[in-house]
């Protein structure tokens, strides 16, 4: 059951003759084994093995003249792009769901849900994800009533765009038993209005009492929604992924692709906490595939709710909501028992900490788990680490714990993340200028389905400190804006650093696997404002083209 995959076929075997191929007409750019950014105009890969060869200027294509020759006809080439924090099966199912992202209100959401209900009228749910009520004039959760007004035979379920609260409509509350009498689930809320009749809304905990009754797609939906997945995240340059809580069914899912030699990218699967098989996962060790394709080392932990839906945990009470601090999803002493046992066998141990009291929590752990001797080597990771407490954030450094943020969110959550926290709280939130300057490795990411899967926009947030309206003027908090070079790092060997993977791709170095892009403008050339626009034109993995525009 949990077996190397075995990706490494006839193109990976040893004793194959070397087929350089010698790219020209390029600007360069990649990072040497300091991370340093390294410009070149030449890059030469194995089109056996699928790694770099070399890189440099003309000298360095005069070194192999009987190569193939690949000519990049004055685009730039980037390392592929690495995404730290996603979640591919989400996404992928998702393009096939209602799509309320950037929906302007709760009327408009409910029209969205009735066209596509109208033609879908074979589903037995109707599903989706995506909306903010942070982004609608009435700044308040919608309700099941709206919902009914539209559809009230067939249960309705859509996820709020941090996928930390369901909006459901009144045939999916009954179908779940929630009345007036159900009980709050430990680290979840329903949702009630003033007489405590469920709105409709759930928050964390609460969202599995619908969510088990939604039918499980079968393995072939599946595998239509990885690859769906795959082709969208290829076609903006994404070469690996590092999906964050895969349950066991999806990671044998990804072996069974990886052995038929199916898997156009790379994924770094993070085991799911949740799943009942995770003791098996840990007891048959670190599976460290040779190709990089698959390599199954991380689980994911999961600690709080998400700051849009007030679940991510404070230490002091929401200031735009007093009787609220947030919602711990595992409680204190099942977090402690869950990190002994996934750092005692080996693995990598990334938990998701939104909230300042999650992130203190987790450190806490991380500080009496893991011996002094052992942390640079595990890399132990916080995911999201988005609203730390200014004091803790130096515990980062002297942990060897590694914050895996995404960019996106600030730009997302400017407009209410002051109100959530106040201004003093805001010294300590979307940091990144302070992890960097302390000397942590920012492992970048977007959170898709969360955030559009597009790493330009995470860089251009880095960047900028701005949406892409250029609002505001000067940058959100613009003391923890990033450098380009830090940025490009965060989602390349930063990232490839957060895996193990460092010494084998990001960096484009010869030795690494010969994973790149071609994009339609110089990033070092433009102004900052349009690092978003990036377009993808080329992508590829081990040397081989695996998207064209």
């Amino acid at each position: 059951m949990f077996r190397l995959a075995s990706l490494a076929c006839a193109i990976f075997t040893a004793g194959l003759q070397a087929a350089p191929v010698v790219v020209t007409n390029i600007s360069g750019y990649g990072f040497n084994d300091q991370r340093q950014l390294q410009q070149f105009s030449v890059l030469v890969f194995d089109d056996a093995s699928g790694k770099v060869l070399a890189r440099g200027d003309s000298s360095v294509a005069a070194q192999y003249p009987g190569a193939a020759q690949l000519n990049g006809q004055g685009k730039t080439l980037l390392p592929g792009l690495i995404d730290g924090h996603g979640h591919v099966l989400g996404l992928g199912q998702n393009l096939a769901q209602v799509e309320l992202r950037g929906s302007s209100s709760e009327q408009e959401a409910v029209a969205r849900v009735a066209t596509f209900a109208a033609s879908n009228k074979e589903a037995p749910w109707i599903v989706g994800r995506g909306w903010n009520q942070v982004l609608w004039p009435t700044n308040t959760f919608p309700t099941a009533a709206s919902l009914d007004e539209v559809l009230s035979d067939k249960p309705v379920y859509l996820e709020r765009v941090d996928a930390h609260a369901g909006w459901a409509n009144s045939k999916a509350l009954a179908l779940a038993g929630i009345t007036k009498d159900s009980i709050d689930p430990p680290g979840g809320e329903i949702v009630r209005d003033s007489t405590g009749n469920p709105t409709g809304v759930l928050i964390d905990n609460a969202m599995l009492l619908v969510e088990q009754h939604i039918p499980t797609p079968d393995n072939a939906a599946k595998i239509r929604a990885l690859n769906a997945a795959f082709a969208h995240l290829l076609a903006l340059g994404i070469t690996s992924v590092h999906d964050a809580g895969v349950d066991s069914d999806t990671v044998k899912l990804y072996q069974q692709l990886a052995d038929e030699q199916k898997l156009p990218m790379r994924i770094y699967p993070m085991l799911s906490a949740r799943d009942p098989q995770l003791p098996q996962w840990l007891e048959a060790g670190i599976i460290d595939d040779p190709t990089d394709y698959l390599d199954i080392r991380s689980v994911k932990i999961y600690g709080d709710g998400a700051l849009g839906s007030r679940g991510a945990a404070l230490i002091e009470p929401y200031s735009d909501k007093p009787e609220q601090k947030g919602l711990l999803v595992t409680a204190p002493d099942k977090l402690t028992q869950i990190m002994q046992m996934t750092i005692a066998a080996g693995f990598q141990t990334n938990v998701h900490a939104i909230g300042d009291l999650a992130n203190r929590l987790v450190l806490d752990r991380f500080e009496q788990l893991v011996p002094q001797d052992k942390r640079q080597q595990s890399r132990h990771r916080i995911e999201h680490a988005q609203i730390v407490s200014p004091k803790d954030i130096p515990r980062f450094a002297k942990l060897h714990v590694l914050p895996a943020m995404q960019a996106v969110h600030a730009t997302s959550d400017k407009n209410m993340a002051g109100d959530r926290l106040g201004v003093a709280r805001l010294r300590g939130a979307y940091a990144w200028r302070s992890f960097i300057d302390q000397g942590s490795i920012i492992v970048g990411g977007s959170d898709f389905p969360v955030e559009l899967a597009n790493a330009f926009h995470g860089i251009h947030a880095s960047v900028t400190r701005q949406s892409q309206d250029n609002q505001p003027v000067g940058g959100w908090l613009p003391e923890q804006k990033l450098s380009l070079t830090e940025a490009l790092r965060s989602f390349t060997v930063d990232a490839a650093y957060g895996a193990f993977q460092d010494n084998s791709m990001g960096t484009l170095a010869p030795g690494s696997w010969a994973d790149f892009i071609l994009v339609d403008r110089d990033i070092y050339q433009i102004p900052s404002e349009q690092l978003w626009r990036v377009e993808v034109e080329q992508t590829y993995v081990n040397g081989k083209q695996v998207f064209a525009k």
